[in-house]
């Protein structure tokens, strides 16, 4: 029956999560990207220059500041899909999928601009009185109420698509492949003992009692709510990024006879016919596919942070709001492939990720599956944190803040039942809920960008005017 499910998911993703999802987001994002003049390009120093803003005085709507919400959804975007997804990508598509990971960053800029000006533009509230963004804000007050369904829609997909399925998995995957081996597991008597009692055999018992661990360690911060989530992510996504351009640096100098080589393999692979012009699509998708999962871009998850920022200038927002693919798309995951490319292995059977990752790091760096286990822990946790604020958000829209507190419980149970299941169910699973979510984003998104031009040209209008007194 599970492995039916499991089957079920996975197709359901497959047609979701292909050419539909490919249109969607990167059609979509290409149309945004064209009628807003080319803003991830052109507005790109205005939006370096908001990093360095100080805050405004007086009291503003919002919870966080914005560098706080940028942190905290790079933070989330900036996890195990910029690693093993990145490898599956490799896997499944070859090196030309990168290249359209880079197109998709671009296009995802653009679109990210958009949900974050539309975030402060049409900014709700919950029961409390207390500021709340999201897509279901933004389709109820920029579409009307006659769209609540859609809005509805989105809520209960977000309720499932923030719950860290793969992270968790992945997490799990990548720990007992450094610190384990399969005869230290077969004989722990402790978990021989403790499988006898929940039925499950040594390696599903080691992965439930790692999922608890991890439960626990997320329990901590996201309990304490936004505020808190916003501060541990400041300080971990500068350390992250930081330790990891190091070790891709090392790889990069060690091999660096072979850097033009992955270069030029990603771009004659992006638009390799020898397979056939539906083997170039199929490369393409599994691009896009891949990249939508690591930079959320109209998808909607970003909205629901920003829109709990104290600012209250909609395109300021916005500029900072677009930074985050360029930073997850653009530069962690062209890290990871680099390394990838230059010590790793993508012929393998079937779809593996993160192994293929930690066996790429192993060779290239002394001891690189152990640093690379502590940067997965890193951006595995800091993901966690971000998606369960997420969740809670669209919990609290359906059923209100006090209900929503359970949300939480839920949200931490699910990282323990994730760490058990298959990958190919975990995969599925997520592409399957960020599909359904991305459909009720990208319309709202569409529809309402008419505004968000118009917005923003006053913006940069009255911003020139006040430059040139």
């Amino acid at each position: 029956m599970l492995d039916k499910i499991g089957q079920f998911i996975i197709d359901a993703a497959d047609v979701l999560g292909g050419y539909p999802l490919f249109f969607l987001l990167i059609g979509g994002g290409l149309y945004l990207f064209i009628t807003s003049g080319f803003v991830s390009v052109r507005r790109l120093p205005a939006a370096l220059a908001e990093l360095r803003r100080k805050p405004d005085k007086g009291k503003q709507d919002g919870q966080i500041s914005s560098v706080q919400a940028l942190a905290s959804v790079v933070a989330a975007t900036i996890g195990l899909g910029n690693i093993a997804g990145v490898a599956i990508a490799l896997v499944l598509g070859g090196p030309g999928a990168i290249f359209w990971m880079w197109v998709s960053a671009l296009v995802g800029m653009a679109t990210k601009y958009h949900e974050g000006v539309l975030a402060i533009m049409y900014r709700g509230k919950d029961d409390t009185g207390a500021s709340q963004g999201g897509p279901m804000h933004i389709i109820e007050q920029g579409l009307g109420m006659k769209w609540k369904p859609l809005a509805r829609f989105f809520a209960i997909a977000g309720l499932f698509g923030t719950m860290c399925i793969m992270n968790s998995n992945q997490l799990t995957e990548a720990f007992m492949a450094t610190f384990t081996t399969p005869q230290g597991l077969e004989g722990s008597d402790f978990l021989s003992a403790a499988g006898s009692v929940i039925g499950l055999d040594n390696v599903h018992t080691f992965r439930l009692l790692f999922g608890c661990a991890v439960a626990t360690i997320v329990a901590i911060v996201i309990l304490g709510g936004i505020r808190r989530i916003a501060s541990v992510a400041t300080v971990m996504v500068p350390f992250m990024v930081g330790l990891y351009f190091v070790m891709v640096l090392y790889i990069i100098i060690t091999n660096i006879h072979g850097v033009p080589g992955v270069f030029r393999s990603i771009f004659t692979e992006a638009f390799n016919l020898r397979a056939g012009f539906g083997a170039l699509v199929g490369i393409a998708i599994i691009g896009a596919r891949r990249a939508a999962l690591v930079n959320d871009a109209g998808i909607g998850t970003a909205s629901i942070m920003h829109g709990a920022s104290k600012n209250d200038n909609p395109v300021r927002e916005g500029l900072v709001a677009m930074l985050g693919p360029s930073i997850d798309s653009g530069l962690v995951c062209t890290l990871t492939a680099i390394a990838i490319l230059l010590c790793g292995d993508i012929n393998v059977e079937g779809v593996q990720g993160l192994a293929v990752a930690m066996q790429a790091f192993s060779k290239g760096i002394p001891a690189g599956d152990i640093l690379l286990m502590c940067i997965v822990i890193c951006f595995a946790m800091s993901s966690m944190f971000s998606y369960s604020f997420y969740g809670t958000t669209c919990a609290s829209y359906l059923f209100g803040t006090r209900r929503a507190k359970y949300y939480s419980w839920f949200f931490l149970a699910s990282l323990v039942v994730f760490a058990v299941v298959p990958l190919e169910a975990a995969v599925g699973a997520c592409d399957l809920f960020y599909a359904l979510m991305a459909i009720p984003t990208m319309i709202a998104v569409l529809a309402l960008s008419p505004k968000v031009r118009k917005i923003t040209s006053e913006h940069f209008k009255k911003d020139k005017t006040q430059q040139t007194k």
